[in-house]
């Protein structure tokens, strides 16, 4: 098999060796203005943009990724870094600049099916439930699973699995960047490896100024959380979700729903590690954000769930747990603890009526608003960590709609769960 990165004289194993070398600080890193308004797209999927800051911007950032450069972005999910998802020393840039652990994948995202294409094995065909999905989804926050045309796509890209995880991004400014480059993009979230996902540009520079060559910054993303990823290349039919995001899982089923015909078998929407399990694909992961830990912040995260605890663990009361805190402050120190709740929360006057800690509140909306807890979380995490709290503490929220997305992100960033008595609240 004969890869883009084998006609460029690389071994995979090279590569990863050289991704061990952290990267010097040798950017004067730019941050260019995007207008997202001012940008539209024609029939062809080519960009038609009305201000010249934001086309100058656009075509700068595209010129570096055509010269193996790496570029920060935002889309509607998060911002991601960006390079030649085609060219393996591009790529290597992200690996690097992140501190990325090599075996974990990268998503290569498309503005154009025609794009699409260009990845895919001359002789496969897009099954109609992907089909559907695109149908509804795409452009927008919607990974798939395909068989990777080994010809075209560097194994440094899916980690040398058989599989490459594709999406066409919906903002505008992510999408005109990858037609104007011309090339798919690899993009995963632009931060240190582990760390909260930024969702602002001054996030992005705040960690990642000096390593990478330039950011542009679109304003705030909308969805705030990353894309859902499906594996729809099984034999019985079924979609697996290998991380929930932007698209629901309810939002998927009813777009299968709708399309299918009387007689037609429905596939399940199987999610993992809520519906299933697959031991050897969380050790070699097709997709990001299944093996390593990801998403914390510099401080400590605690979850706390008022739902009914497993029956090996006794749940807290309010006064325990926020004495359990203040036990631990250095002699003399009031602790100062970010708070992120709902804004309907009972559990927020609870807590912040004992004494002993200042409290820094993030609200994330009201309970029944899923989408904006998850729009919020982790510009919550990353402002309360910037504003030198010394513990961030999250109140879990039901695991529908999108408060599915939000509380796999919660789980993996917090370092402790703890269950509050749910009599009290």
């Amino acid at each position: 098999m004969l890869s883009s990165l084998s006609r460029l004289g690389f071994t995979f194993k090279r590569l990863l060796s050289l991704l061990s070398t952290p990267p010097k600080m040798a950017y004067n890193t730019e941050v260019l203005r995007c207008d997202p308004a001012s940008i539209s797209f024609d029939s062809a999927s080519r960009p038609v943009i009305s201000s010249q800051e934001t086309s100058a911007a656009l075509l700068r950032a595209a010129k570096l990724l055509n010269g193996k450069e790496t570029v920060a972005f935002p889309t509607e999910t998060v911002y991601g870094l960006g390079a030649d998802a085609l060219d393996a020393i591009a790529s290597s840039k992200i690996y690097a600049a992140k501190g990325r652990p090599p075996d974990n994948p990268l998503i290569a995202h498309v503005s154009s099916h025609e794009m699409l294409q260009r990845l895919l094995p001359h002789s496969y065909a897009i099954p109609p439930v992907y089909e559907i999905l695109m149908r509804h989804f795409w452009p927008g926050p919607l990974t798939l699973l395909f068989p990777t045309n080994h010809e075209v796509v560097p194994p440094l890209i899916t980690a040398n699995q058989p599989t490459v995880a594709i999406r066409m991004p919906s903002h505008p400014v992510a999408r005109a960047l990858i037609a104007l480059a011309d090339t798919a993009v690899a993009a995963p979230s632009a931060n240190s490896s582990g760390r909260p996902s930024p969702t602002r540009a001054e996030h992005v520079l705040k960690d990642m100024n000096g390593k990478i060559a330039l950011i542009l910054d679109g304003g705030p993303c909308d969805v705030g959380l990353e894309s859902t990823v499906v594996d729809g290349l099984h034999e019985d039919g079924n979609l697996r979700i290998l991380r929930p995001g932007g698209i629901t899982v309810e939002g998927i089923e009813n777009a299968l729903r709708a399309e299918m015909g009387d007689g037609e078998t429905v596939p399940k929407v199987l999610v993992h590690r809520r519906d299933f399990r697959d031991e050897a694909m969380e050790q070699a992961p097709t997709t990001p954000g299944m093996k390593y830990r990801h998403y914390s912040p510099t401080v400590p995260v605690v979850l706390l769930r008022i739902t009914a605890p497993p029956s090996s663990v006794q749940p807290q009361s309010v006064q325990a747990f926020v004495e359990s805190i203040v036990s631990k402050r250095p002699h003399g120190k009031q602790m100062r603890i970010g708070l992120m709740v709902p804004s309907d929360s009972p559990l927020r006057a609870r807590m912040t009526a004992f004494g002993g800690v200042e409290w820094v509140p993030y609200l994330l909306g009201r309970r029944s608003e899923p989408e904006v807890s998850a729009q919020r979380l982790f510009d919550g995490l990353l402002t309360l960590d910037n504003m030198g709290v010394d513990l961030i503490v999250v109140e879990a929220i039901k695991e529908e709609k999108e408060g599915l997305a939000f509380m796999n992100r919660v789980s993996k960033a917090a370092g402790e769960t703890i269950w509050i008595d749910s009599s009290e609240v």
